[in-house]
């Protein structure tokens, strides 16, 4: 049985204690007015009757107190409600009442000869004396019914104050019998936001390891610049070479500028790498800025998903306020997924540059390899043409190198965001044990309200 529903039925069943004691003592108060009165009226009888006597005696006779005598005697025998006297039940007094009945009807017809003859007077005094006796004796059995009746009531009102001493008892019982209960409830509810506060607390170590694959990957895309930067300014030394190789064409003849007009046809295609390696630069920078961009998202998703179990912590009513901070996470993690669009976006930009360098490169070969055919007629100016082009393939090797190292950074990159993976996975079974958490409060909560 619910505790609720045993302090209804205490309450309850002490209401009705209350009622009935208090209609058996105004019952009882109303019996012990009536014993009051039929003591009452048997003395007024008594004394009635010698005053009668003493009347006659002296020659002032009162049919009037015969006849309120007569009233009396019949009301303490059979009730009257206007002299609130009941009818008489105790086998005692009804047995002394009626004596007394009976010896008035004499007492009455003495009064009677006497009056007309006084010689009685004697007599009439005799008889007033057994009479006083008598209703003496009457008297006495009513203040025995009244004395017994209120020792009654007083063993009574004993046992009324006992089975309060009990209800009292027992309401008392019952309420730290509650209390116990909602101690009981109140420690797990403890234990479980212990639990909750060591949760967050390997979140924040969670948060501190991201933001650490963040800085590394940060770094990462500082050198992938930095390493961009390089590459235009092995194009820029590049083209350089293919100028002074076209100013030393200019001293030859006529097939020399024919060599001359190869030289610049190759200055053009390499002016054309040079462009074609500023625009990956640029993209380049494009890619730090939406990894900047994933950073910062990945900072805002790891302090709503701290606030997420802060509210959680505090369930109940405020339960609503985890699906708002559900709905910032979702928001954050589809700005990641566009960058990430971004990204793979400008990683194919970057293949198509690549690709038209490449075709760029194979065409300044052939514009190279036209020059040498028609520079042949000129060793000299020749050979000062291929130590230029020497120059050029050199800081193309170097050019390469470049992009090794930017390959190598991009993967240093894709390594830091597989941590900040890996972070996240464990971010969410650390919010998984928090919602756990949640529930066995809520189960509590649930266990509180079903005993209460």
């Amino acid at each position: 049985m619910k505790i609720t529903t045993q302090l209804k039925l205490t309450v309850a069943g002490l209401a009705i204690f209350t009622i009935g004691t208090a209609s058996w003592a105004y019952l009882g108060t109303r019996q012990g007015e009536l014993d009051a009165s039929v003591v009452n009226k048997s003395g007024i009888v008594r004394g009635a009757s010698q005053r009668l006597v003493k009347l006659e005696t002296n020659g002032q006779p009162d049919d009037a107190l015969i006849q309120r005598i007569d009233q009396l005697i019949n009301a303490l025998i059979n009730g009257d409600e206007s002299l609130q006297l009941p009818k008489a039940t105790n086998a005692n007094y009804l047995a002394r009442i009626q004596e007394v009945e009976s010896d008035w009807q004499q007492l009455k017809a003495t009064v009677v000869q006497y009056r007309q003859n006084p010689n009685l007077k004697a007599k009439l005094i005799e008889d007033s004396e057994a009479y006083f006796e008598l209703t003496n004796d009457a008297v006495f059995a009513a203040e025995t019914i009244a004395f017994n009746r209120f020792k009654s009531i007083e063993l009574l009102e004993l046992a009324i104050v006992f089975l309060d001493l009990i209800v009292f008892a027992f309401v008392f019982w019952t309420i730290q019998r509650v209390s116990d209960v909602l101690q009981q409830s109140v420690t797990t509810v403890t234990d479980s936001s212990s639990e909750i506060a060591a949760t967050v607390e390997v979140q924040e170590r969670l948060v501190a390891d991201q933001t650490a694959s963040v800085t590394v990957t940060t770094s990462t895309i500082e050198e992938l610049g930095a390493a961009s930067l390089q590459a235009a300014q092995q194009a820029n030394s590049s083209a350089t070479g293919a100028k002074e190789a076209l100013n030393l064409s200019e001293t030859g003849s006529q097939a020399v500028q024919d060599t001359v007009q190869g030289i610049e046809d190759l200055n053009n295609q390499v002016s054309a790498i040079a462009d074609q390696i500023m625009q990956l630069s640029e993209q380049t920078e494009q890619i730090s800025t939406i990894s900047s961009l994933v950073a910062d998202v990945a900072d805002q998703t790891n302090m709503l998903a701290l606030n997420a179990a802060v509210e959680a912590a505090r369930a109940g009513e405020q339960g609503k306020g985890f699906a708002v901070v559900a709905g910032e996470i979702r928001k954050l993690a589809d700005q990641s997924r566009d960058s990430a669009g971004k990204i793979n976006i400008l990683v194919d930009a970057i293949q198509s540059s690549i690709n038209s360098t490449v075709m760029v490169t194979d065409e300044g070969n052939k514009t190279a390899k036209a020059g040498i055919e028609v520079a042949r007629s000129t060793a000299d100016v020749f050979s000062r043409i291929a130590t230029a082009i020497n120059e050029v393939y050199s800081n193309s090797q170097q050019i390469a190198q470049s992009a090794k190292q930017q390959a190598v950074g991009v993967q240093q990159a894709v390594s830091a965001m597989n941590a900040i993976n890996l972070g996240a996975k464990e971010t969410v079974t650390a919010v998984s044990q928090v919602q756990t958490s949640t529930e066995e409060l809520k189960t509590i909560a649930q266990e509180l309200q079903v005993a209460v």
